[in-house]
């Protein structure tokens, strides 16, 4: 197959982005291309791929040109497509990452599969209204799916995985706790910021404000008061590299996940219980099908209880929280439920054009 992959047109495709969605593409791209497949990957600069890379504009120095980047990106990706069928070139399906681009899709002579990254509320209700015939889409957990069930050409769930390889079980913990992500306010770091101060104990926080002006402001409101005073114990890793993400997972006592949204999949926490550390999560959306309660980690409803359970931490076993892992969050799996996918979207595509 030659498969078009298109990623979010703000931020890079790579294994240190802060991203989830981004992170995804790139594991996702680099498996089905060693199964032998032709992959493109569209993305903004800095970005990566295992196969071919294009370039669809730079990363914005400033906030808050989404609408215009974002037209810019789409335009280039059809413009792709177009300039691959007059080359005899043609892709057989677009993956489409985006969150955006599928509503494009009107016109396209071929099939695009769309995985849904976000809660249903962080949706414009009309991109929903009048989906082209040829879009597809799937979602990334059971707690996502229920509330897209009405869709008519929704596949259903391919679950998240990640790389196991790269993140080592670790038995001796240093005793900080990490909060890893993109900063601002759903994501709750504020939140791990006041629960690691109940618990007595050293925080960092690791991630990248995108750019976006509420999201600079909470960062600036929210986040860097404690970083400035003298007496704080919250350190601040900006824009981690795989390898500094990688450490600080591997040797924080906890991860702590006190997120306001109802999160479709956590990335962190499959990360965290590969590296045997422990996950303390509010139990919303898709983390209570993560965590194991009392095996890998702890849910909890709020910032007092989130506190209270790092004082239980060491009832959790390291080797339980990889084994977990193991058998819950390998990526080989979710590339062999994508591969399996776009079979069944071109066979329905196949149909539709024949009726």
């Amino acid at each position: 197959m030659r498969v078009l992959y298109i990623a979010y047109p703000l931020m890079p495709v790579a294994p240190d982005s802060a991203g989830g969605a981004e992170q995804m593409l790139n594991i996702v791209e680099r498996e089905i291309a060693r199964r032998g497949h032709s992959t493109v990957v569209a993305a903004c600069g800095n970005s990566q791929a295992a196969g071919e890379l294009v370039l669809t504009g730079a990363i914005p120095e400033q906030p808050d040109r989404f609408d215009e980047c974002n037209r810019e990106h789409n335009a280039r990706v059809l413009e792709l497509i177009r300039q691959r069928r007059l080359s005899f070139r043609p892709f057989d399906l677009v993956h489409d990452m985006s969150g955006s681009f599928w509503p494009e899709a009107w016109g396209l002579d071929i099939p695009v599969l769309a995985t849904l990254h976000l809660a249903r509320s962080f949706y414009q209700a009309s991109m929903f209204d009048d989906v082209p015939p040829n879009v597809w889409f799937n979602c990334v957990s059971r707690s996502q799916g229920r509330s897209f069930a009405e869709l008519l050409t929704m596949l259903g769930v391919v679950r998240n995985g990640i790389d196991l390889e790269l993140f080592p079980a670790v038995d001796n913990k240093a005793d900080y706790l990490l909060w890893l992500g993109r900063i601002c306010e759903e994501k709750g770091a504020h939140l791990a910021i006041r629960a690691a101060q109940l618990a007595n104990a050293p925080l960092i926080l690791a991630g990248q404000v995108y750019p976006f002006s509420y999201h600079q402001q909470y960062f600036e409101r929210e986040i860097l008061p404690h970083l400035r005073a003298s007496a704080s114990d919250v350190r601040w890793v900006e824009a981690p590299t795989l390898d500094q993400k990688i450490k600080l997972l591997a040797y924080s006592r906890a991860v702590l996940v006190p997120s306001l949204a109802e999160e479709t999949s956590s990335l962190v926490a499959m990360e965290a219980m590969a590296c045997g550390t422990p996950v303390i999560a509010f139990a919303r959306g898709a983390l209570p099908g993560l965590v194991a309660e009392g095996k890998t980690g702890f849910l909890v409803r709020s910032v007092e209880e989130m506190a209270a359970a790092v004082d239980r931490l060491d009832q959790i076993n390291p080797v339980e929280c990889r084994h977990h892992a193991e058998a819950n969050f390998a990526c080989g799996r979710m590339a062999d439920e994508y591969e399996n996918l776009y079979q069944e979207v071109l066979t329905f595509n196949a149909r539709q054009a024949a009726a």
